[in-house]
């Protein structure tokens, strides 16, 4: 029963988070260097997004090919699948047949009604920060990127993968009231 207690406790644990001195800081600035010409990957993992009424879950494959994107999500009973580049963006898979844009992010909100920063979400989901504006960062314990604010939205990192070098990032939990999006990544592949 103690040790039950002990492990309850420990799982409650306050979540460490500190100011980026200049060692972090430097530290950010060689791990974004490390992975800024990284454009081809792919990574599967489960993605849920709110809008605080109503949202959607579900398997996501996204791979980034340069400037080139295709997510397909699989959520029991329905599959989409967003893709495109600098041409536009094409949304599959929804009643009424496929749909087009001018970009992923105007696309999935007159189709889906969601706020979904896609072009700021590719650097993020690499715990980077994008190249849209000032970003704040604190630290973890780890000494890597615990949480983002950038553009209006929080990007909380939950949990990193150290086994990788540089590390990346397994979950990645982004908000902006009412707009929800939490990725959990099973698997990394960079080419």
């Amino acid at each position: 029963m103690a040790a039950a207690a002990v492990s309850l406790l420990a799982g409650c644990a306050p979540v460490v988070r500190m100011k980026g001195d200049a060692a972090l800081l430097d530290a950010q600035a060689a791990r974004e260097k490390a992975l800024a010409g990284v454009d081809h990957w792919t990574l599967q993992g489960r993605l849920s997004v709110s809008d605080g009424h109503s949202g959607g879950s579900g398997d996501l494959d996204w791979t980034q090919d340069g400037d080139r994107y295709a997510f397909t999500m699989h959520a029991p009973g329905k599959s989409f699948r967003l893709s495109g580049g600098p041409d536009g963006a094409l949304l599959e898979g929804l009643d009424g047949g496929p749909l087009r844009g001018p970009d992923a992010e105007s696309l999935t909100r007159k189709a889906l009604g969601w706020e979904v920063p896609l072009r700021e979400l590719r650097a993020w989901v690499l715990g980077l920060r994008a190249d849209s504006g000032p970003a704040e960062l604190s630290f973890g314990a780890d000494r890597l990127p615990s949480l983002l604010q950038q553009d209006g939205w929080t990007v909380d990192y939950r949990e990193w993968d150290t086994a990788r070098q540089p590390p990346l990032p397994k979950k990645v939990f982004a908000g902006k009231p009412p707009y929800k999006v939490r990725l959990s990544v099973e698997s990394w592949s960079i080419r």
